[in-house]
């Protein structure tokens, strides 16, 4: 009897506790986040900012995840209510085109507290790349987070930096099972497709953007011949562990993303143990993820300001410091702020052009001026110019995403 009304007590409380939340929906803003992916001041400081704002409460609900397939399942199938998510780029393309966002209202927002501005045009027109129709503004419907490429960490002990400027180092026997191999079939499809189609790349007779965008049966079997070579020296798939794996010098090389690799060099050096990364000369992918409002959310008000108040240089930069990789901030009214920090001749002394990204004018900076083609930047966080040059955005493989899962399985399947 006691089990069974104290039972009944907890269900009782629960109801009601359910009840409670769901009464005061409009004062919640459900966030749903990469994890690991947000300075914990900049998360915790903007329930603060918003009342300061707006004389309004809102309760930050924040909830994280690791795949994108699975957080975009929880909005598509679930409906579930989150008010801002951040997926990757093919994701956001896949939403538009099934109807999936709502636009961004800015106009929720004073000038006096506009950050939008803040980021880069080059994200900016990146992002309309994904625009399924002509008469789609991308950026209506989304602002960029954070950016980088797909590289090479490796250990300088063990590998020179001269056998790591094409991808086919993942083919060279010197490297047999000390290559790890990122678990994620669409972004190694997308660079390895450079690599199969190299000659024709070369030769004019196809575009980096084309390899990517255009998902055939043709190409996929050529990535999945240059995958089955490379198998032989693979010595494991990570999602997340492989930057620990590198540390411990159990493996000497990491197709992985540039945020991974600056995570992995900063840990690393703690210990005593240098990492570095490279984009090989066959071109890569920039990947971006983006803040978006779904269509089933239910407070469109603080997620409107949620996603600006990220988009401060100040936040960018205490974000870009915590989890190590590079926000899309770039833009006029942020660059001076951004460069102030960023831009470190004593640390950086080689130059890197990242005029691509805070434009073509010089920026001034504590009264001196910036030529943005010659910055000391990290170049992990700003790749040169030229290297950007070789890379291509990727975008939702639709129908192709079983043809391309089905040829992943069947390598990683293989004795």
């Amino acid at each position: 009897m006691k089990k069974n009304f104290l039972g009944t007590l907890y269900l009782v409380a629960l109801s009601l506790i359910m009840v409670s939340c769901g009464s005061d929906r409009a004062h919640q803003l459900k966030v749903l986040n990469w994890a690991d992916y947000i300075d914990e001041d900049v998360k915790e400081n903007f329930e603060e900012w918003y009342y300061e704002q707006t004389g309004e409460r809102v309760e930050l609900v924040y909830e994280t995840f690791d795949i994108n397939e699975t957080a975009l399942t929880k909005i598509e199938v679930g409906h579930e209510d989150y008010d801002v998510f951040c997926p990757s780029e093919y994701i956001i393309e896949r939403m538009l085109k099934k109807d999936l966002l709502l636009p961004i209202q800015k106009d929720l927002i004073a000038d006096s507290i506009w950050y939008f501005d803040n980021i880069s045009p080059f994200v900016t027109e990146k992002f309309q790349q994904m625009a399924p129709s002509q008469d789609i503004k991308v950026s209506d419907y989304t602002v960029g987070y954070m950016w980088g490429t797909t590289g090479f960490i490796y250990n300088p002990q063990h590998v020179n930096r001269e056998d790591l400027t094409s991808w086919s180092a993942l083919l060279n026997p010197k490297f047999k099972n000390r290559i790890l191999m990122k678990d994620a079939f669409r972004d190694v499809y997308s660079v390895l497709v450079l690599y199969a189609y190299r000659e024709q790349i070369a030769a004019g007779e196809v575009t980096r953007e084309d390899l990517v965008r255009n998902i055939t049966k043709e190409r996929v079997d050529a990535v999945k011949e240059v995958l089955l070579e490379a198998k032989e020296q693979i010595c494991g798939w990570e999602v997340d562990f492989g930057k620990e794996e590198m540390t411990k010098g159990k493996a000497w090389l990491n197709l992985s993303w540039s945020g991974d690799a600056q995570f992995a060099i900063e840990e690393a050096a703690e210990m005593g143990v240098m990492l570095d990364y490279i984009v090989p000369q066959e071109g890569s992918n920039v990947w971006f993820d983006g803040w978006v409002i779904p269509k089933y959310a239910k407070n469109v008000k603080a997620a409107t300001y949620f996603i600006d108040y990220m988009c401060r240089a100040d936040n960018a930069l205490a974000n870009m410091n915590e989890i190590g990789y590079v926000s899309c901030a770039g833009g006029e009214k942020a660059a001076a702020t951004i460069l102030e920090e960023q831009n470190d001749e004593e640390e950086w002394p080689e130059t890197v052009d990242a005029s691509y990204f805070f434009g073509e004018e010089p920026i001034i900076v504590d009264g001196k001026k910036l030529d943005t083609h010659a910055l000391h930047l990290n170049p992990v966080y700003y790749a040169d110019n030229s290297i950007i040059n070789r890379c291509a955005l990727m975008h939702d493989a639709g129908d192709a995403q079983e043809m391309l899962l089905e040829m992943w399985n069947e390598i990683k399947l293989m004795r």
